[in-house]
């Protein structure tokens, strides 16, 4: 008794089972969290240094290139970036997947530690943290409050918003954007400075000493104990500019009688921009694991408490990400209704049953519920990839129950009884539905464990499919055949139907195929060959370009620009920007002095008439004469289209042959706006000692940069005095006056402190002359990077603009000590599709495992697995039609169609085969199974397809992504089932005919029989 008919003769448990189990995934969907991408665990590690005043070139030879020598031996580094600029390395240490983030995080740690005193003195302590991939702020935000400085309200932001949100649940961290810090200034004269002998330096380590409160221990007084504390910090600011500050001489002279003292603000590197108006910004992160969506609603939740308790201040939503990802959420969703509803529709005109059509209608909520409980076992979330796994899978998981229903109503036609039909029906298709399942299974499976990046965004994708095919698998044995046999009406259908016209002459041209075998699979080798052949047709793009309402364009000044001009660049962005009647805001920030992002919004694409498209091309061109601008509209990874690296030995050899390469790609009609970064240098002042000179007065270069950076930036915060403000503590900067700060004769007049202590000018010891450096170096595993990045012409797609480059003059022959590698979007999509191809060759293998476990034969699983080519040439031509290349959501798709075609073949072969066990020849049985399954074959096929509509469509928010899939879907559908039906006889009775005459032939070589049951023709069947 298998669990058909165990099920349908004790109903009980298998309803109670699926019961509890929607129940059970009712409750696991309302917990899953909502977000637009999955919760990836990548191995990586960054580690921060600040060096003030230090130039990149200085970064790199004294900070980037121990750290990389040193974490290059930790175990399982896969790369390793670093980014040095003004004052800053940052490093990025990528690590295998699967490595243990914690053990990784400890060994770069030990690591550091090990070259921490190759480093200078005035380097920080490197910070070393694990990064957290949790995507973009979920929502930003601009605060104004007229009655606060911008430091007050930065200060506000960092202490109260920062603070309050972060106790949200779901809100993982919140980064401000733009204001300024909090700052005791100490402007110091040089006139006055120079008259009494004293340096920037010398005021600065006074401070430091004086104006801090110290623990003095403890001591017993009067029988009791009591904790000794020394106090020297200033409690006013008034206070603080009393303060004594010893002369050379011995005498003492106020602070305040050195220069001006103030509490102000730091002076800014930084700043943010909505609609023109300055603001300070911040953005909001989920947590690893949380929802968006709840994320982003207890966050507001608090903004609104927050208004409440401060009325001055005003939060205005500069962008909100979860209103595409809701959107998308319930597109996904209403997605899969509107499928598994035409798919029902399909199945009601094919049957003309309601009651039959029920039957197969339960199978879905009872697929996709309990899939949902392993879901959240698993921690899964409900995103753009897991919906598209759900998505996908609506027609497959009617498929099952479909075949169940079709065989048992087949069965009821012939007169039984639908109790004795469900039993006799579910029986004779039991193999074949298992076969199905399986197999689907076998094709998608492996993505779960492709390797990667990639594996991990689509480890969901995969699991999803195959656990709801699973328990499509589970309904169509225990709850199909059940529900028929006790809900279908007895007596209904007396009698076969008689073929219409329709199978007539389906079942004429299969006769004469199986009589013209040769002709047949001569045609369906060129039907093969050309499918093959039209796959090179096609472009490769990566993702189609989707409508998330919001443009992104980068600004850069030329290096040395001044922050006031970035902001008057960034105020005219805007100006121009604002007349464009879709625009709703204009957001500025900056990541450097230099470089400027801006994010316009211009609503969801159904609140507007005009394509995103459409207003980016309006945008190029309304910022395409802007003066010493660089400006680019980014793609939504925040970069451009392509970005190709160079790598060499030596910077200048580095920046040579990017150059090179892209004054070539300028040339090349799929690009436009080619540039590189290997031309940006900005102005220096150089300082050189003069080597006897400076021996002779014990002067190092150490104590000349000391010297000068204390007087035009100040100290670094770990050497800087602080006053004491209640509960914080505020850094006191001391430098020279802003006029004297900005005059290159009063740097060359400084005095330098000597071993006599008599100091000397500046310029006495060492030449000080204007020069040009670099503004930045970037480094990747060992070697200078160089960036070449360019943006696709209308039309273009990635893969062939990357071929094209690829055939370059320089690309070809690349200088000696260089290399090129691809970066950004094309590596990601040449990683993706490797990993898909590897994915899609383990499918295949496990689906010919899984084959002949079933069918206990080597052979006939191989007819099966040559259908698998039927599907591309069809899938192909939908893509030619509709105007799509082959990206990642057309390669599931194939993934999709692997599974398809090979389900057709085996409802063919398995039917073939037990007619074949009765006594029928291959011919006869190959005829019969085309006329028993020809319709349920047809069924499946239209109800997949019908699924797939509402994805074609792709009208709705996030329908970009899964469009191009299900249009390929849908053309492979079409086109493979009418090639099954027609190739797959054929092909199994030759290949038949093959095994029968080669067994035969190793009978009489090896002289033995195989005993089995016998075949119509005398010989035994595997």
């Amino acid at each position: 008794m298998n669990m058909s008919t165990w099920a349908i003769r004790n109903p009980v448990p298998p309803i109670a089972l699926f019961l509890v189990l929607c129940i059970a995934g009712w409750v696991s969907f309302m917990r899953l969290p909502v977000t637009q991408m999955p919760n990836v665990d990548i191995p990586i590690v960054t580690i921060a240094v600040a060096q003030p005043g230090a130039a990149p070139s200085e970064i790199v030879s004294q900070i980037v290139r121990p750290i990389e020598t040193a974490v290059g031996d930790v175990t399982g580094v896969r790369h390793v970036s670093a980014s040095a600029t003004d004052s800053s390395a940052n490093l990025t240490i990528e690590f295998a997947i699967g490595t243990n983030t914690d053990r990784a995080l400890n060994d770069v740690k030990d690591a550091v530690a090990s070259v921490r005193d190759e480093l200078p003195e005035s380097a920080t302590e490197p910070l070393v943290q694990r990064l957290d991939v949790t995507g973009q702020a979920i929502l930003t935000y601009a605060v104004s409050d007229p009655t606060r400085s911008i430091q007050d309200l930065s200060t506000f932001v960092d202490d109260v918003v920062a603070r309050d949100l972060q106790l949200a649940a779901g809100v993982g961290r919140v980064t401000r954007f733009g204001g300024a810090e909090r700052q005791i200034l100490v402007d110091l004269d040089p006139d006055r400075l120079l008259a009494l002998g004293l340096g920037a330096a010398d005021v600065n380590a006074q401070l430091v000493r004086a104006n801090i409160n110290l623990g003095g221990g403890s001591g017993d007084l009067a029988g009791q104990e009591y904790s000794i504390r020394t106090l020297g910090s200033a409690e006013t600011l008034e206070g603080l500019a009393a303060t004594a500050i010893r002369l050379p001489t011995g005498d003492t002279v106020r602070l305040d009688q050195l220069g001006t003292v103030s509490d102000g603000a730091s002076e800014l590197d930084s700043f943010a921009l909505l609609d023109a108006q300055p603001v300070v910004a911040f953005g909001v992160f989920r947590a690893t694991g949380a929802s968006d969506l709840l994320a982003a609603e207890n966050a507001k939740a608090r903004l609104e408490a927050l208004s409440q308790h401060y009325p001055d201040v005003r939060f205005a939503l500069v962008d909100d990400a979860t209103i595409y990802t809701e959107a998308s959420y319930h597109s996904a969703m209403d997605t899969l209704y509107e499928g598994a509803a035409l798919a029902v529709i399909v199945v009601f005109l094919f049957l003309r049953d309601w009651r039959a059509t029920l039957v197969t209608a339960v199978a879905l909520p009872l697929s996709i519920l309990p899939t949902f409980i392993v879901l959240d076992l698993l921690g899964f979330t409900l995103n753009t990839v897991s919906l598209l796994g759900i998505t996908l899978v609506t027609g497959i998981l009617v498929d099952d129950a479909i075949v169940e229903i079709e065989n048992i109503v087949r069965h009821m036609q012939g007169g039984k009884p639908a109790y004795e039909a469900s039993e006799e029906a579910a029986t004779e298709i039991g193999l074949t539905v298992i076969a199905i399942s399986f197999t689907i299974v076998a094709v998608f499976a492996p993505v779960s464990f492709m390797g990667g990046i990639a594996g991990q965004f689509f480890k969901q994708f995969g699991i999803t499919v195959a656990v709801a095919v699973l328990f499509s698998l589970l309904v169509a044995r225990l709850i199909t055949p059940m529900f028929a046999a006790y809900f279908l009406r007895n007596g209904h259908g007396m009698g076969e139907a008689k073929d219409g016209w329709l199978m007539r002459t389906y079942l004429a041209i299969l006769g004469w195929t199986l009589r013209h075998r040769l002709v047949t699979l001569l045609a369906g080798a060129m039907i093969f060959a050309g499918s093959i052949y039209s796959a090179t047709l096609l472009p490769t793009e990566f993702l189609p370009a989707t409508d998330t309402g919001r443009a992104r364009v980068s600004v850069e000044l030329p290096p040395g620009s001044l922050l006031s001009e970035t902001r008057t660049v960034a105020q005219e962005v805007t100006a121009r920007l604002d007349d464009i009647p879709e625009v709703r805001s204009v957001f500025v920030s900056t990541d450097s002095e230099t470089a400027a992002n801006v994010q316009v919004d211009f609503g969801q694409k159904n609140e507007r008439d005009r394509s995103a498209p459409e207003i980016t091309a309006e945008i190029e061109e309304r910022l395409a004469d802007i003066a010493d601008v660089r400006l680019f509209v980014l793609n939504e990874n925040g970069q451009r289209d392509i970005s190709i690296n160079v790598l060499g030995d030596t910077q200048d050899a580095t920046a040579a042959a990017a150059r090179a390469l892209a004054e070539e790609m300028r040339t090349l009609p799929q690009l436009r706006d080619a540039s590189t970064d290997a031309a940006l240098v900005r102005p220096e002042i150089q300082i050189t000692p003069k080597p006897q000179i400076a021996a002779e007065l014990g002067i190092t270069a150490a104590s000349l940069a000391s010297t000068v950076r204390t007087a035009t930036i100040g100290e670094s915060e770990t050497n800087l005095a602080k006053f004491n403000a209640g509960d914080e503590q505020i850094p006191i900067v001391v430098r020279l006056e802003e006029r004297a700060r900005n005059d290159l004769m009063r740097i060359a007049g400084l005095r330098v402190p000597t071993e006599t202590g008599t100091p000397v000018p500046l310029v006495a010891v060492a030449d000080v002359r204007l020069s040009t450096g670099p503004s930045s170096i970037d480094r990747y595993d060992r070697q200078y990077r160089t960036s070449v990045e360019a943006d696709l012409a209308e039309g273009a797609l990635l893969g062939p603009a990357t071929a094209a480059v690829m055939q370059l003059p320089t690309t070809l022959d690349m200088p000696d000590g260089t290399a090129m590698e691809a970066g950004g979007d094309v590596e990601t999509m040449n990683e993706i599709f490797e990993s898909f191809a590897l994915a899609m060759g383990a499918g295949i293998l496990l689906v010919y495992i899984v084959l002949v476990l079933l069918f206990s034969s080597f052979i006939t699983p191989v007819t099966i697995l040559l259908s698998l080519p039927l599907a591309i040439g069809g899938a192909i031509f939908a893509l030619y039609l509709y105007g799509a290349g082959i990206g990642i959501s057309v390669v599931i798709g194939f993934l999709m169609l692997m599974g398809i075609v090979t389900k057709n073949a085996i409802m063919l072969v398995e039917f073939a085969i037990e007619a074949m066990h009765r006594g029928e020849t291959r011919a006869a049985a190959m005829i019969d199974a085309g006329h028993k399954r020809a319709r349920p074959i047809i069924m499946t096929t239209i109800a997949m397809a019908a699924g797939m509509v509402p994805s074609a469509i792709g009208s709705a928010t996030g329908g970009e992504f899964r469009a191009p899939m299900a249009v390929a879907v849908i053309g492979g559908l079409l086109l493979s089932t009418l090639l099954s039906l027609l190739f797959v006889p054929s092909l199994f009775s030759v290949l038949e005919g093959v095994r029968s005459r080669s067994r035969r032939l190793l009978t009489r070589m090896l002289g033995f029989e195989r005993r089995g049951p016998a075949s119509p023709e005398g010989r035994p069947v595997a």
